[in-house]
């Protein structure tokens, strides 16, 4: 991100200010190093009321984001002065033998809360996305993303609202082609308790087909939330509790009552900064599944993560299915 000047900016989050190179720009009188002996301190927040499906994101994040050992990626991003960005992805999973991909184009006109998004990918699917917020109303977004397959005419339309306000924050989503089904959430919080729950409707059939529950509390450095999915059949529980300024950990422990296999999956994960520019991941599974998570920033813009999973009862198998350890890499460009 540049100022007026042309000059770049960045933020100070954590206990490093270079740490910017993980966060969204926002502060142009801090330089990406610190200087020698001196830190710059978090300041320390009560996390905001967020949606029902971003209950959890915490844990979440710190247990699913940041571990590319499915395949090799590749991700460039540009933006013109004009304001438009681009991004082309490219993946090769580990499973799969073609590079799967796309190219996305982003237009945003902020004044009057307006961005357009077109994506094309290497499955031939057309998707576009138009977004309007707080022009109707403040703390009101609409939102309506189409696709399109040509080859087959296979079509989606998705109608959404989101409307945020302190302490209340709902969503409205009508699936156009599938049913249709209206589905609606909304979460309520006060002093960092947090409640929610979600319902689909399918308007045709007349019925009830979905729907779900939540609860958490989020305090300034730890946040617990518990759901119940499914019809109320599966439920999970997690937390997240960042530890210091350079040290996060986090579980997530599940159960599926129509599980055939019956207990409870366990997942546990830690993340600690090496320095300004890096940092590591690592979890482990009660199926004994140990993933590791590396994460370079090589200059402003130029990021490398490396993955690896490691199936501990399976060292020394060998499988005709299939590695059972596996291995990735991501690079990504953000000019």
């Amino acid at each position: 991100m540049r100022n007026s000047h042309g000059n770049a900016t960045y933020s100070a989050v954590g206990r490093h200010a270079g740490k910017a190179f993980f966060n969204e720009p926002s502060c142009p009188c801090l330089s990406p190093f610190p200087p020698p002996g001196r830190h710059v301190r978090r300041r320390r927040r009560r996390s905001p009321l967020t949606f029902l499906q971003d209950l959890g994101k915490s844990s979440n994040d710190l247990l699913g984001k940041d571990f590319p050992f499915q395949g090799f990626s590749l991700e460039a991003k540009t933006k013109t002065p004009s304001g438009v960005t681009f991004k082309v992805g490219g993946n090769r999973p580990a499973s799969a033998d073609q590079i799967q991909g796309d190219i996305e184009a982003k237009w945003s006109e902020l004044k009057h809360g307006l961005t357009v998004t077109n994506t094309w990918t290497t499955a031939n699917v057309l998707r576009s996305q138009v977004e309007l917020e707080n022009t109707i109303a403040k703390g009101l977004k609409v939102d309506l993303a189409t696709s399109l397959l040509p080859e087959k005419g296979t079509k989606t339309a998705l109608l959404s609202a989101t409307y945020k306000q302190s302490g209340f924050h709902s969503r409205a989503f009508l699936d156009l082609f599938k049913g249709p089904t209206f589905t609606a959430d909304t979460v309520i919080g006060r002093d960092g308790f947090l409640l929610g729950g979600e319902a689909s409707y399918n308007v045709t059939e007349g019925n009830v087909t979905k729907y779900a529950a939540a609860v958490g509390f989020n305090a300034q450095d730890y946040a617990v939330t518990l759901h119940g999915l499914n019809n109320l059949k599966t439920f999970s529980a997690s937390y997240y509790h960042r530890v210091s300024s350079d040290v996060e950990a986090g579980a997530k422990a599940i159960y599926d009552t129509k599980s055939t296999y019956g207990g409870v999956a366990l997942e546990v994960g830690a993340k600690a900064y090496l320095d300004n520019a890096a940092f590591v991941k690592a979890k482990i599974n009660n199926s004994g599944v140990i993933a590791l998570g590396y994460t370079q920033s090589l200059r402003p813009g130029v990021k490398a993560a490396f993955g690896l999973a490691l199936d501990t009862q399976k060292l020394n198998d060998v499988s005709s299915t299939g590695a059972s350890h596996k291995v990735g890499l991501s690079l990504t460009f953000d000019s």
